[in-house]
């Protein structure tokens, strides 16, 4: 008899703290090992920009990993970057973003790359995030999606000196290479 283990965020809060990442999809747990030095520098600069954008105009606040997002006691993820605006802060608590972030960045990796590209975007569309950002660190490249009805159509794919255009932070001067400095 084959019997099928759902976890649960009970589970994911009781995972050991071994610097690896545990994300629960429809109630398989999925291990992510720590991310590179490369993944952790990206980061750090798309969070930085972005803070000095988003919460330097009272817009609302950028959080990163490891900042859960909780869709279903059996869907839960932790997104690279996320951002919640301040009229919708109350989808906040101390622990978890409890629904979708109005914005999200992934940043890929050889271990991440399908799961960013095939079950986060559409379970990213399904739950109306309305902004969502690829960003591949071997590629140099930044693929932004925004929501329409019927899930994300792609703005575009910018690399080098092009100007990021991102529809949600249309004030935001941005180049792609930045990320990648």
């Amino acid at each position: 008899m084959n019997v099928e283990v759902k976890f649960t965020y009970k589970d994911l809060l009781s995972a050991p703290d071994d610097r690896n990442r545990y994300e629960i999809f429809g109630g398989e747990l999925i291990l992510s090992p720590a991310p590179s030095l490369e993944h952790q520098r990206v980061i750090k600069n798309l969070v930085r920009i972005m803070i000095e954008y988003a919460e330097g105009q009272n817009f609302g606040k950028v959080l990163f990993a490891p900042r859960d997002v909780y869709f279903s006691d059996t869907t839960v993820v932790e997104p690279d970057i996320l951002f919640v605006s301040d009229a919708r802060r109350d989808i906040m608590d101390k622990d978890k973003a409890n629904g979708a972030p109005d914005f999200i960045a992934e940043i890929i990796s050889e271990s991440t790359e399908s799961r960013d590209r095939d079950f986060k975007y559409r379970l990213y569309a399904r739950e109306g995030v309305k902004e969502y950002w690829i960003v591949d660190p071997n590629a140099k490249s930044i693929e932004v999606y925004h929501l329409e009805s019927g899930g994300f159509k792609q703005v575009g794919k910018f690399v080098g000196e092009n100007r990021i255009l991102s529809p949600y932070f249309s004030g935001m001067e941005l180049k792609a290479n930045q990320v990648f400095e």
